[in-house]
């Protein structure tokens, strides 16, 4: 379906920026996160969170703590580090001209 392929596209260039910026509150349970950003609509699935967070992590923007859990296997948490924080600032700072920018065009054509 066009739709599907188009919001897959437009989740691809918001989700990491999105991940990190609900980190800048405080660590944050895998499960937990992934859950948040499906109810959001940001992500399909819960599955497809994990390489992203992998990739934030060998990116030196996220560090993971493991937790043992009363109710089954140890927790993986993720922090932001300053560099993830860097990161989301800069975000904040371009994504609203350029979310003005798209308006603008979309109005435009109307």
């Amino acid at each position: 379906m066009e739709q599907d392929r188009l919001l897959t596209n437009l989740r691809k260039g918001v989700v990491e920026p999105c991940v990190l910026a609900i980190m800048r509150k405080d660590e944050v349970y895998g499960v937990d996160l992934a859950r948040q950003l499906v109810a959001l609509g940001l992500l399909a699935s819960e599955g497809s969170l994990y390489p992203l967070l992998a990739r934030l992590r060998g990116a030196g923007l996220v560090t993971t703590r493991w937790e043992e859990s009363a109710s089954g296997p140890p927790r993986r948490y993720y922090r932001l580090t300053p560099a993830g924080g860097d990161t989301v600032d800069l975000f904040a700072t371009t994504w609203p001209p350029f979310a003005r920018a798209v308006d603008a065009v979309l109005e435009e054509d109307r």
